[in-house]
């Protein structure tokens, strides 16, 4: 494969993983999840920095969350279904259970953001996640990594929507 076509390839293989915990010891179950995830790419993740961020439309009195993202090249049988199978099995490893309430705490969080230039609305899955493009917790880390990337569906990079987001919660680098 010539050296365009491999870049080409990887680009529009790329997927975007976020990662978050406000339950136990939320930055080592983060951390923890990171090289958990690291068998599910054919090449190194790329891994953002740690960010304490502040619950986002969770109940009252909820944590802050530790939030990551990380970026991957999936293995070459990976669909977007099996991979959503595959986080959601980790997410169970870590004591994940079905959710009683919209965005309560939780031990791992693990959202497929985007998986290549792949589209989905199903009743499982939607690609790309439609909230990240509106999560400051998902676009700063995401703009650590690549902030020239166009999300799928968007027409401005990940660096131009994170300018355009209104202030407001506590977002920090740990």
């Amino acid at each position: 494969m010539s050296g365009e076509g491999k870049v080409a390839r990887e680009a529009r293989a790329l997927v975007i993983i976020a990662l978050g915990s406000n339950l136990g010891d939320a930055r080592r179950n983060v951390l923890e999840a990171v090289k958990r995830l690291e068998v599910l790419s054919d090449h190194p993740l790329r891994v953002s920095s740690l960010w304490e961020t502040s619950p986002v439309d969770c109940p009252p009195g909820s944590a802050s969350f530790i939030n990551a993202v990380v970026i991957l090249v999936p293995r070459t049988e990976e669909t977007p279904e099996t991979l959503l199978a595959r986080l959601q099995t980790l997410e169970k490893e870590f004591g994940r259970q079905p959710k009683v309430v919209m965005n309560e705490p939780r031990e791992l969080d693990l959202d497929l953001i985007a998986f290549g230039g792949e589209t989905r609305a199903t009743r499982d899955l939607t690609l790309p996640h439609p909230r990240a493009c509106v999560r400051r917790f998902v676009l700063e880390p995401l703009s650590e990594l690549q902030p020239d990337l166009v999300l799928p569906g968007q027409s401005v990079t990940v660096a131009e929507l994170l300018r355009e987001m209104p202030p407001g919660g506590t977002l920090r680098r740990v």
